[in-house]
């Protein structure tokens, strides 16, 4: 059995608080039921993976269950909370402020709740961006808006700054709301405070429409967008059907992980070609990706592609080394939707075959709208348990969902490694099954 990564969850100290909320420790008494400490999820529950753990002699890696305490670290009273929105939009970014504040607010009594704008920047006090003082009346309706209502950054702040920010606020409960490299920050940030001995709670909730954070199922927002990805793809297939020799090609995001790519084309059952980050493709050549395309259009007169912006990459060597980093410290991405729509004009143009080719880019639509009402019910179950998190005390982690079961994931082990698609798992064979390109366009 391969060596798994902590699970154990970080705690500011023994809660001794009893918690605010009326619930039981009873089954069957028709109570919702306080969690404890013991409840825990596997990391796999094959039966495959029990047996070789028992085998020798371990206990299989599970995950702390989220879900409120019985008995809480903080006396709300003296709760002074913050939230922070960070990176990229994502859909469901407001449901997720308005359901902490109305969590806090009205589950545990907290009355200091602040909103940090734009970002970590908002975070450093030279830059004279103030705090909003958030109420349910205030943020009663922005889950209607797409976008962030507190404003969102990238790049990175003094950490110094960020704890001497919070410590003249009396801040002791921060929510990170934000994908990798938040939440990289948000660990930066748990680990100075426990340097200063500060007893502040650091929660994050994971946002990436990438949806490539390690050891969570889902993070919000990906199902929006992947969802008004597929509409964008069913307008495209009727681009490529409506010319003769039709090629749509639609750039989705995905930097490292295909995740919204493949569920969307998935979803659609029309696409025909999908290039990922994860599976790597030669363009030219017999069994390459242009030979493909050729005989589709050969065969069928049209064909729609779709392309996850982190794919071919290496196709792009020095364009990618030209643009160097941004201001997250990423590695800015060559445009592969761009180079794809120029090589297929050439590719054909050089065989003398009429084409049509459309390139269509909807990634900022797809990022900035507001959740799907199944995204709206995920925001609201991951806000809820990230407010029992940081009540109960526990700090440098973030909440997730694992096996149908919400969790509590540290920090550094979700930000250990990056989630993406496997190449010999069920959801890329499901991706080769529906569009029917051929399972590897390798030479």
């Amino acid at each position: 059995m391969s060596r798994d990564p902590s699970f154990d969850v970080e705690r500011l100290g023994e809660p001794t608080y009893p918690s605010p909320l009326v619930l039981s420790s009873k089954k069957g008494d028709q109570i919702s039921d306080y969690v404890t400490d013991d409840d825990r999820v596997l990391l796999d529950s094959s039966l495959r993976f029990y047996r070789e753990a028992l085998a020798e002699g371990l206990e299989p890696p599970s995950m702390e269950i989220a879900g409120p305490r019985e008995n809480i670290f903080f006396d709300p009273k003296t709760v002074c909370a913050a939230i922070v929105t960070c990176g990229g939009l994502c859909p469901g970014l407001n449901d997720v402020i308005r359901a902490l504040v109305m969590s806090l607010y009205h589950h545990y009594g907290v009355r200091k709740i602040l909103g940090i704008r734009y970002g970590y920047y908002g975070m450093i006090d030279y830059h004279k961006e103030v705090p909003l003082a958030l109420t349910p009346e205030i943020v009663e309706n922005i889950d209607k808006m797409g976008g962030s209502w507190l404003g969102s950054s990238r790049g990175n702040q003094n950490i110094v700054d960020m704890i001497d920010f919070m410590a003249r606020r009396g801040i002791n409960i921060l929510f990170t709301v934000g994908g990798d490299g938040t939440q990289r920050g948000a660990l930066a940030i748990a680990e100075e405070l426990q340097r200063r001995s500060l007893q502040v709670a650091v929660v994050g909730v994971p946002k990436t429409i990438d949806n490539d954070i390690s050891y969570v199922e889902r993070t919000f927002g990906f199902e929006t967008a992947f969802s008004v990805a597929k509409d964008v793809i069913d307008g495209a297939h009727m681009e490529a059907m409506g010319a003769l020799n039709g090629i749509c090609i639609v750039k989705l995001m995905g930097r490292h992980a295909g995740f919204l790519a493949t569920q969307a084309t998935i979803a659609s059952g029309d696409v025909n070609f999908l290039l990922i980050p994860e599976i790597p493709f030669d363009l030219e050549g017999n069994r390459g990706f242009l030979k493909a395309l050729e005989d589709r259009i050969l065969a069928r007169r049209h064909a729609l592609v779709v392309v996850a912006e982190g794919a071919g990459q290496e196709l792009l060597a020095d364009e990618v080394k030209r643009l160097g980093t941004d201001a997250s410290g990423n590695v800015r991405l060559a445009d592969i939707g761009q180079y794809l729509h120029q090589r297929i004009n050439d590719y054909f143009r050089d065989r003398g075959i009429s084409v049509t080719v459309r390139y269509i880019d909807p990634s900022y639509y797809v990022r900035s709208l507001p959740a799907v009402p199944t995204d709206k019910v995920f925001c609201q179950q991951l806000a809820h348990n990230a407010v029992h998190a940081a009540m109960s005390g526990r700090t440098a982690m973030l909440v997730g969902i694992w096996n149908d079961k919400f969790t509590h994931v540290p920090i550094e082990t979700a930000v250990s490694k990056r989630k993406q698609i496997d190449p010999d798992g069920p959801l890329w064979l499901s991706a080769v099954e529906s569009t029917g390109q051929p399972i590897r366009m390798v030479n």
